[in-house]
């Protein structure tokens, strides 16, 4: 303990230079997880699926979110946020070599199974790194602190897709009618050789996870006590367990519901760029990366909003703007539809670290606990793209979008009622 500092509720200005260590982490694993977005095209042309079957990234990914939350949360509060953090970039650089095998051996189960434990690394970081934001100063300024943090995990997200179309998309890849004509020999060579597009980049994420692991494991980071007593939450605990807070609760469907809605999106970016646009995977990439983008700008925005107005309030505009946009897209055509749907990252910006910061209010020595419940509801992002994807393989790529519009109803209904500490 001797000459490490101890999270209080005083001046939260002291923390800015762990803060701003911290936010290396929330660049990472922004970067990593809209990588997804790239991949999904990549793969269903490799191993030509369906979207429903391509959306498997997606579930596989986001349901390790699910399984491996809640174990979460009870370990930090064993072993601590800054050993979650290690144990966390250990986990997820791991995940990332794998992704080596199963170009290696063209195996979609394998990559699949990449995909799980290398969430189940990033979920362990933000199961440390979020409420840890959020109890280094004042509960009145978590919302503007986690979304300050939460706007470099978008700058990640705005560059990945733009690297990721460089990298793994800017090759010529083969319609399902030219496969159709190779022969056995030419077709497993071909699904060898962009199977392959994948291995460099994940052999640098690799790298770049295990040093921060290095980095976090030799670095100073202040101690968030025992028993709640950091920051300001602690006094309004009142004894109960997190499960029986209601806002905590109705917190988590709404994370389900935005990430399923923010993931969803994403997801179906290139592919419906493409459908509706005439847009080639590649260029329609590097149209992603403004749905992420305005995310980004969103968060630096309401960083400073959110220091003035409700969170709550906040909260409620933005989910309306957001339905109303996907609203267009459903209804819309053209360029109007693609500025439509790309907008919508512009008012996602706050709605997850707001959720979040809301929910976790009070909870005080469960807000470990609490913190391990919202994450685990990141599973949303696991199961609405394979239910969205359903819709578009039934119904087309086009209507299948009223899936995110109905979230976002709900998402505003939490930031104006539903997230009342009671």
């Amino acid at each position: 303990m001797t000459g490490k500092k101890v999270a209080t509720p005083s001046g939260e200005n002291q923390y800015r230079v762990e803060i701003t260590i911290l936010t290396s982490l929330f660049f990472i694993w922004g970067f990593i997880t809209c990588l997804n977005d790239i991949l999904i095209p990549h793969l269903k042309a490799v191993f030509t699926l369906n979207y429903a079957q391509a959306m498997l990234i997606q579930f596989c990914f986001f349901s390790a979110y699910f399984v491996v939350s809640l174990p979460s949360g009870y370990l930090v509060e064993k072993i601590g946020h800054k050993n979650g953090i290690i144990i966390g970039l250990a986990i997820a650089g791991s995940g990332c070599l794998l992704f080596q095998p199963a170009a290696g051996l063209r195996s979609y189960p394998l990559f699949l199974s990449a995909f799980f434990v290398l969430a189940s690394g990033i979920t362990l970081l933000q199961v440390s790194a979020n409420p840890y934001v959020t109890l280094l100063g004042s509960v009145k300024t978590a919302s503007g602190r986690l979304t300050l943090a939460q706007a470099f995990n978008s700058l990640g997200t705005t560059l990945a897709p733009y690297f990721g179309a460089m990298l793994i998309l800017d090759r010529a890849v083969k319609t399902p009618a030219e496969l159709a004509q190779l022969s056995n020999e030419a077709l497993t060579q071909y699904q060898l050789a962009e199977a392959s597009a994948v291995q460099d980049p994940y052999w640098m994420l690799a790298a770049i996870l295990f040093l921060l692991a290095v980095l976090f494991a030799v670095v100073k980071l202040p101690i968030i006590q025992s028993g709640g007593k950091a920051g300001d939450l602690s006094q309004q605990d009142g004894g109960k367990n997190a499960w029986q807070h209601r806002h905590l609760l109705l917190g988590a469907v709404g994370i389900f519901l935005y990430v399923g809605a923010e993931v969803s999106i994403g997801s179906f970016l290139v592919g419906f760029l493409g459908e509706t646009n005439g847009l080639a995977a590649p260029q329609a990439a590097k149209y992603v990366s403004f749905y992420w983008g305005g995310a980004m700008v969103g968060r630096f925005i309401g960083a400073f909003v959110m220091q003035k107005v409700s969170p709550g309030k906040v909260l409620t505009f933005n989910a309306l703007s957001a339905a109303l946009l996907v609203l267009v897209t459903l209804l819309g055509s053209g360029n109007l539809l693609m500025v439509a749907i790309l907008a919508v990252g512009l008012f996602n910006s706050i709605m997850f670290p707001t959720i979040f910061s809301l929910a976790i209010a009070g909870l005080g020595r469960h807000t470990g606990q609490g913190s391990g419940i919202l994450c685990a509801a990141i599973v949303g992002g696991a199961i609405l793209p394979v239910v969205q994807g359903w819709f578009a393989d039934h119904i087309g790529i086009q209507q299948a979008f009223f899936i995110p519009m109905l979230c976002y109803f709900y998402i505003a209904y939490y930031g104006w009622k539903g997230s009342v500490c009671k």
